[in-house]
């Protein structure tokens, strides 16, 4: 668990999903609780409107704050929405190290820690700080244009490099630790974290990395090529996919599905463990088995996996053999 505060003022960051009536809903309860119990909550400006709890209205129960500033400071980042929520708001905290505790109201929900009908709990644990974080790995990726660095970013779940146009394949060389080691023609490449794997790498067909293990992905996009599968390399690796010179048409780079990168031929993407992790905030130390079990609602019908102890529980109890 957080150790206790050594501020006397404690900060929560609110990021709201603004565009949905239940997520509104929900980031007003979460204010007025936390206000309740003395703790400052701090809203994006743009947010605070949309809220209704701008100083504008006479409300004084939030800071307002600019974008580039709004994690600083605070204790923590309380999120409202789906994934595509989360990863704005990891966006705003990134450079701050600040906590990200999602609260669901998306569809699956991977990166969220608490659902919209578990609200109470949710804000009892954030006043009394009965949680824990941990670090999820980053990737930081590099854009080439010959041997000239023109752009570089970061990403959570994954970077891609796409074909930008669908009636045209992408011809791509991808290396490992300086070594070339296929060509393909393909619709695209995903170098994805462990955090990422049950994201576009899961539906790219790759394997599902559980997020303790520290690994780098690369899964390529519908390629035709004999040797075109899913690898699993070390955390200290350098990935990097080259678009051929001869590639009709440009490609295109996609960190987290949010930032852009056009990438025309000859262009060089290199992916590399990034300096800087993603705190996730945890409520409850479920493993990640039941995390998937539960998001992706898989059957587990007739499994006889208990315990001997819970076995013999389960017999002393009279009711026989479970």
């Amino acid at each position: 668990m957080t150790e206790p505060a050594t501020s006397a003022v404690r900060r929560i960051l609110l990021l709201t999903h603004t565009g949905r009536d239940d997520a509104r809903e929900v980031g007003c309860e979460f204010v007025s609780a936390l206000r309740a119990h003395g703790l400052v909550v701090r809203l994006l400006r743009d947010e605070a409107q949309d809220l209704g709890l701008t100083r504008g209205h006479g409300i004084e129960v939030v800071e307002e704050a600019d974008i580039d500033t709004a994690a600083d400071g605070c204790e923590l980042a309380v999120v409202i929405g789906g994934d595509g929520t989360i990863l704005r708001a990891a966006e705003l905290t990134h450079r701050y190290s600040t906590p990200l505790l999602g609260v669901n109201l998306g569809h699956v929900g991977f990166l969220a820690e608490a659902e919209s009908d578990d609200i109470d709990f949710t804000i009892d644990a954030i006043v009394r700080q009965q949680y824990s974080s941990e670090e999820r790995l980053t990737i930081d990726v590099s854009i080439f244009r010959g041997k000239e660095l023109v752009g570089s970013t970061w990403a959570l779940n994954e970077a891609s490099v796409e074909k930008a146009a669908r009636q045209r394949m992408l011809e791509v060389v991808v290396e490992v630790d300086g070594r070339p080691l296929s060509r393909w023609g393909c619709d695209g490449v995903v170098c994805a974290t462990p955090t990422g794997s049950t994201a576009y790498n899961f539906s790219a067909g790759g394997p599902v990395v559980w997020p303790g293990v520290e690994a780098l992905l690369m899964v390529p996009i519908s390629a035709h090529a004999l040797f075109a599968r899913p690898l699993v390399v070390a955390p200290s690796s350098v990935l990097a996919v080259e678009v051929l010179a001869e590639t009709q048409g440009a490609g295109v780079l996609w960190c987290d599905g949010r930032r852009t990168f056009d990438l025309p031929p000859g262009a060089r993407i290199e992916v590399r463990r990034g300096r800087t992790p993603v705190r996730l905030v945890r409520l409850h130390q479920a493993p990640f088995t039941d995390r998937l079990v539960a998001k992706f609602g898989l059957s587990v019908q007739g499994w006889r996996g208990a315990s001997e102890r819970r076995r013999r529980n389960h017999e002393a109890s009279g009711n026989g053999a479970p």
